[in-house]
């Protein structure tokens, strides 16, 4: 199974920090640096976890996975932004993640549950991988959901506890001043233990946080001049869910712009935001159609189709063969110069 190499964009250069080379421990699992930067690129879910597990042992830090949870929060969000802006609550926040999140990986969930202790007034938040998750990988993947709850609570959100499955890595004091709370491990499943009332809190900040996610991806992407403005619509729209689908005024405000000052601007350089739009939703339908085994009913909630049937009809459109074909024909793999994914 895969997962967006977006997973581990921050790796490297937390690598580099502890004194090693983040570039290099990349290319000993013949993973592309330059890769990382890209929203449709995929790898093997289990190198990425190689890759976290390798780099804690190198650098000697047990903590490495809690402290790439904190460097990747803001970076991997970009994927939530629709659903922090539309959400009007926490609780309803976490169902939609709990919904796309195959998008991101189709053996990686995140679901609201009973609180794994039976205690009245307490739920659980829990963090699974299909088939388990090496230790790092999981303290990451349990330390992004935390961080993700603080920041749509603007703080700390009544976290009561915490369960790991695996042994304590680093000395329990790292975990509680991580997640600012007790925990505790050889538990049976990855759980945030939280009051039941937080589903039913209001998201907080609303757009000023799609701002701030969306703001340090474009920042992390583009920091030179020569980035358009059809340039980061589309990584905006290529980061987050297309169901519901992002319009236009949700990206203006994102880039500070009036819907029709990002009109005028996109007119400019010979582009729309539909054309843009449809560029991005092409794209995600091919990677998750040739790069994934997902149904293509779920690659149609994917890209915000309501049905099958409109999927069907729009890869013929994009690529002149059926879902099916495009999923067994080699000639329709990413890069074939029989194929072109970028045009806008």
């Amino acid at each position: 199974m895969t997962i967006r190499m977006a997973a581990i964009r921050e790796l490297p250069a937390l690598v580099d920090s502890l004194g090693g080379d983040g570039r290099r421990l990349l290319r000993r699992y013949a993973v592309d640096p330059e890769a990382l930067a890209s929203p449709d690129a995929l790898m093997p879910i289990e190198t990425a976890e190689m890759l976290i597990e390798t780099a804690a042992t190198e650098s000697g830090r047990a903590d490495l996975g809690l402290l790439l949870a904190t460097r990747e929060v803001s970076s991997m969000l970009g994927v939530l932004a629709v659903a922090v802006q539309n959400a009007p609550t926490v609780g309803e926040a976490i169902d939609v993640l709990s919904r796309y999140l195959f998008v991101h990986s189709p053996v990686l969930s995140v679901a609201r549950g009973p609180d794994p202790e039976g205690r009245p007034g307490i739920d659980g938040v829990r963090y699974e991988r299909a088939g388990g998750s090496p230790p790092q990988a999981l303290d990451y993947g349990l330390g992004l959901v935390h961080r993700t709850l603080e920041l749509l609570c603007g703080g700390p959100y009544g976290l009561r506890s915490v369960h790991l499955p695996h042994p304590m890595l680093a000395p329990v004091a790292v975990y509680t001043r991580f997640f600012g709370t007790d925990v505790r491990f050889r538990q049976q499943a990855a759980v945030l233990r939280v009051p039941t009332l937080l589903a039913s809190t209001p998201v907080h900040g609303g757009d000023d946080v799609l701002r701030t996610i969306a703001g340090s991806y474009l920042r992390s992407h583009f920091t030179g001049a020569n980035a358009t403005v059809g340039d980061r619509v589309r990584i905006i729209l290529a980061e987050s869910p297309t169901s519901p689908p992002m319009r236009i005024e949700s990206v203006a405000r994102v880039l500070r712009l009036h819907p029709r000052t990002l009109q005028r601007h996109l007119t400019a350089e010979n582009t729309t935001f539909d054309a843009i739009h449809d560029g991005v939703r092409r794209d995600t339908a091919h990677r998750l159609i040739t790069g994934t085994d997902l149904p293509f009913s779920r690659v149609a909630a994917a890209i915000g189709m309501n049905e099958q049937a409109s999927l069907t009809r729009a890869v013929r459109r994009w690529f002149g063969v059926a879902p099916r074909t495009l999923r067994r024909s080699p000639w329709h793999q990413p890069g074939h110069s029989g194929t072109n994914l970028t045009r806008p």
